[in-house]
């Protein structure tokens, strides 16, 4: 039977960190998943290594003892080395303790379980058990490995992101709900948690939304504010009066006093965005904008000649 260079397979080196080891298994768990390499076999037994080597060097006192024998690890074996012994070469750690797997580790790795190696080394002789296992060279205490984020984007409208929203995300072969509170912003991480990665005990890892707002051809968000151009006819604008507004609650009806000039700005409290996750509301700031006639028949060109002529000696 063949040692297996768990650094290796990692593609780490045997001074690299507990983090470092992390990192580099969730990386490769991520791009050989069973999942998105369905039907290939070599991704599946690469995953298997990954998992297996994850199973000893993310542990620190597995990774002690599978550091200390090394390759020399099948002298010990082949010494008739009894790991229950008192005084063994790690400082008689063995006597009684016990390493036990979160659940059956061939139901993870569809029936394989890990490799004859790692069995062999670690105790249980080839055996696949969902039960406790005496280790080879001395035992481990209980280690729960959590699988690896899954990560993705979420993509609303403002209307949405407004309003409150909900999406269906499918993951494997699981449909999950995952509901929006009023106000969610560009950016927002939303975190489902145990919806990732299974890791090589089964507990899974979060599923990690990045909520994507999409850009509104009318309203312009900053923050919890809202900004959007109003065109208003310009009589009402000179003589003031009444303009309706949409807002992304329903439309508001605000009046204008006489005399507004072109790209004054109002506010309106409270009709801005939700704070997302809080009470209360930005505020909605309107630009008004003049709107002006295209055409002009002779008699309206001729009254408006008229005006001109009014205004001009009223200033003058």
């Amino acid at each position: 039977m063949d040692y297996k260079d768990y650094y290796d397979i990692l593609g780490v080196n045997k001074k690299a960190s507990q983090d470092e080891i992390k990192k580099a298994y969730r990386k490769l768990a991520v791009k050989y998943h069973p999942d998105k390499n369905p039907d290939d076999k070599a991704a599946e037994d690469k995953f298997k290594d990954i998992s297996e080597a994850y199973e000893v060097l993310g542990d620190p006192e597995k990774r002690n003892q599978y550091d200390k024998l090394g390759k020399n690890w099948k002298q010990y074996q082949n010494a008739g080395f009894d790991p229950n012994a008192a005084g063994g070469p790690f400082g008689g750690r063995g006597g009684g303790f016990e390493y036990q797997f979160q659940g059956d580790p061939s139901e993870f790795f569809g029936g394989s379980g890990f490799s004859d190696f790692f069995e062999s080394f670690f105790g249980g002789g080839g055996r696949r058990s969902s039960g406790r296992s005496r280790g080879g060279f001395g035992g481990f205490g209980e280690q729960n490995v959590p699988g690896s984020d899954l990560t993705g984007d979420l993509n609303i409208s403002l209307h949405e992101a407004f309003q409150g929203t909900e999406r269906i995300i499918t993951v494997g072969s699981e449909k999950i709900k995952v509901k929006i509170k009023p106000g969610a912003y560009e950016g927002l991480k939303l975190r489902i948690k145990g919806k990732g990665q299974p890791g090589p005990t089964g507990t899974r890892g979060n599923l990690i939304l990045n909520v994507k707002v999409r850009e509104d051809s009318r309203y312009n968000r900053k923050g919890d504010d809202l900004y959007l151009d109003h065109d208003v006819d310009i009589f009402t604008m000179m003589l003031g009066g009444g303009t309706e507004v949409d807002t992304l609650s329903g439309k508001v009806k605000i009046k204008l006093p006489e005399g507004t000039q072109n790209g004054k700005t109002f506010r309106l409290k409270g009709k801005g965005m939700p704070v997302y996750g809080q009470q209360g509301n930005g505020d909605l700031y309107i630009k008004i904008q003049a709107k002006l006639p295209e055409k002009l028949n002779s008699e309206q060109k001729e009254i408006l000649k008229n005006f001109k002529e009014s205004l001009r000696k009223q200033y003058v």
